[in-house]
């Protein structure tokens, strides 16, 4: 199923390019950034109005940011070149790398860390307290994940339950060990959704509930955490290899400046809590493109 999934995506993308756009120029008069919510979606596009402007300051160049509707639409503009810089996680990058030629120049650090975890939230009064409960809870309750091409979101937090419960695909994850799913097109939706009720268990980066403090200053007692899973590596700023060399060293080299550029570093913790800048390889994500090979992603799920 993966491999018919590949295949349709790479038809498409051979479909968008054989279209032309202004991004089939290794050199273009202007750059589109490409942003996916991990929050609100209006929220990121206008946080990122002055990250566009700032880098085109530096490059001399219009810089436009946009913000995508999940992981696989940033996908396929990386593969179209319609999308010139992908602010995407690791996942997106191993999905883009094994169809497209596309190099990942930059990553993010947290806390210190250039790796980070998924969590698990469900309400505090749920009678799942870890996640050794939730087989006693087996097709009773609902699982919110932002998007199925989430490293944190699904995942890993997939791979993680199938290989502890034993199950063997993420169909049978989605409609027989638990009850039914919500794809909420972001972390911070996800637990809203459990918030409300809506959901029973939500997986998103950790902490998410940090983020979510303002709106709802009780989050952090409302739902509780009962695990993690493994380390990720934290997401990336991810461009088409086609773009010209000396223009993929530019974007590298501004982005890195912004390090020394408080307000800028500010802007980059807003979109997406990035606390620092550092340079990428590709075999950083090596784990994560062996999980996604161990885990045999269906197409009905990749294709949500």
């Amino acid at each position: 199923m993966k491999k018919y999934f590949m295949l349709i995506m790479a038809v498409s993308l051979m479909f968008l390019a054989a279209c032309g756009s202004s991004g089939d120029s290794a050199n273009p008069d202007e750059l589109v950034m490409g942003f996916v919510p991990s929050q609100d979606s209006d929220k990121i596009a206008e946080t990122a109005e002055p990250l566009a402007d700032k880098l085109g300051e530096v490059l001399d160049k219009d810089v436009e940011a946009e913000t995508m509707t999940s992981y696989s639409a940033l996908v396929e503009a990386l593969g179209a070149g319609t999308v010139h810089i992908g602010f995407i996680p690791a996942f997106g990058f191993v999905l883009a790398d094994s169809q497209y030629e596309v190099e990942p120049i930059l990553k993010s650090e947290r806390h210190g860390s250039a790796t980070y975890v998924a969590q698990y939230l469900v309400r505090a009064d749920s009678p799942v307290n870890s996640l050794e409960d939730l087989e006693e809870h087996a097709g009773e309750m609902t699982w919110a994940y932002g998007d199925a091409s989430s490293t944190s979101g699904y995942l890993f937090p997939a791979s993680q339950l199938m290989e502890m419960f034993d199950i063997g695909s993420t169909t049978e994850l989605q409609e027989e060990f638990f009850g039914g799913t919500i794809s909420s097109g972001g972390h911070d939706a996800s637990a809203v959704a459990v918030l409300e009720g809506q959901a029973d268990i939500a997986t998103t980066f950790d902490d998410v509930r940090d983020t979510m403090e303002e709106d709802y200053p009780t989050i952090k007692d409302d739902l509780k955490r009962i695990g993690e899973t493994d380390p990720i590596p934290n997401d990336t700023i991810t461009v088409p290899s086609s773009l010209d060399d000396e223009l993929i060293q530019d974007i590298k080299e501004a982005f890195l400046s912004f390090n020394d550029d408080e307000e800028m570093i500010q802007i980059m913790n807003e979109v997406y809590n990035w606390d620092a800048i550092i340079e990428a390889e590709r075999s950083d994500f090596d784990v994560v493109k062996e999980t996604y090979e161990k885990l045999e992603l269906d197409e009905s799920v990749l294709d949500e």
